[in-house]
């Protein structure tokens, strides 16, 4: 009986059957390509920015985003509203989306905070987001509520997740067998070298740095804390171990500054308390 030779026509196809379809599409990681870079600063870059015009801290056409912002901003991975509409139509054509609430207009609706709620529907699934101006004003505000709206609400279905989470979610279990009953080993816990023992530790005591930082209101304080031999094993630790949480970079949350920025930070603001106090006599 002859064999039948595959063809670039049928791999083609196997390759098509393999590739997720419907709301699974969702869940499929965004190529580089299609993933941009958004700068974050801190409270007090935004006004060291709007002071004078900023033009001593500012960056313009920055090289990595295209923006201007201050100088020490950090950039965050995020989809844009074209790559994720693109995805949105990939997996259902006929995908769509409404406000929440509607004015006596027939305009979207906005809560008290003035922000947007939306209801987006995918392949007959509904489910619920919300989107933000970000200190934006007129029909530019309204975009930005609607953009931020529909990542907010496809984050629900899965989409671009593993950039919201900023971490890893899906770590592989490596961990061989039990040989006699065939179930998986409990993972052991990740131990660590040095004062602090597990990733957890680490990041409770980044946090409580963050807190004392903030505490700080007078340069020699600050001098002689960030100089003593606990606080200078903390950092080392956690430059090699969270390098991300020190630095920057996907690991470290969302919603966190990397520490060595926040340093700097309280660093040039408590110098600028005390040359202040100098040149009008207040004692520091």
């Amino acid at each position: 009986m002859a064999t039948k030779l595959k063809t670039v026509g049928d791999e083609l196809t196997a390759m098509d059957a393999d590739k997720p379809t419907g709301l699974a599409l969702l869940r499929a990681e965004f190529p580089g390509h299609q993933i941009s870079k958004l700068p974050k600063e801190t409270r007090a870059q935004i006004d060291a920015r709007k002071a004078d015009g900023g033009r001593a801290v500012m960056v313009f056409n920055c090289q990595v985003c295209g923006g201007h912002h201050h100088k020490d901003a950090v950039h965050l991975d995020y989809v844009g509203h074209a790559a994720l509409t693109d995805r949105l139509l990939d997996t259902d054509m006929e995908w769509s989306w409404e406000p929440v609430g509607f004015t006596p207009e027939g305009l979207p609706a906005l809560d008290r905070f003035g922000g947007l709620w939306i209801k987006l529907t995918v392949c007959g699934v509904t489910r619920f987001g919300y989107g933000a101006a970000d200190g934006k004003t007129g029909g530019d505000a309204m975009k930005e509520m609607i953009g931020d709206a529909l990542r907010n609400a496809a984050m629900r279905f899965g989409a671009a997740l593993d950039l919201w989470h900023k971490g890893d979610l899906h770590v592989e279990d490596d961990t061989p067998a039990n040989p006699t009953t065939g179930e998986p080993k409990s993972r052991e816990r990740v131990k660590l070298e040095g004062t602090y023992t597990s990733p957890t530790a680490l990041m409770a005591a980044a946090r409580e740095f963050v807190r004392t930082l903030n505490s700080m209101g007078d340069l020699a304080e600050f001098l002689a804390w960030i100089a003593t031999p606990d606080i200078d094993d903390f950092i080392i630790q956690l430059k090699r171990d969270l390098p991300d949480w020190w630095k920057g970079g996907p690991s470290c949350p969302e919603e966190y500054v990397p520490l060595q920025i926040l340093v700097s930070q309280k660093k040039r603001d408590l110098e600028a308390i005390e040359t202040e106090n100098n040149r009008t006599g207040v004692p520091a």
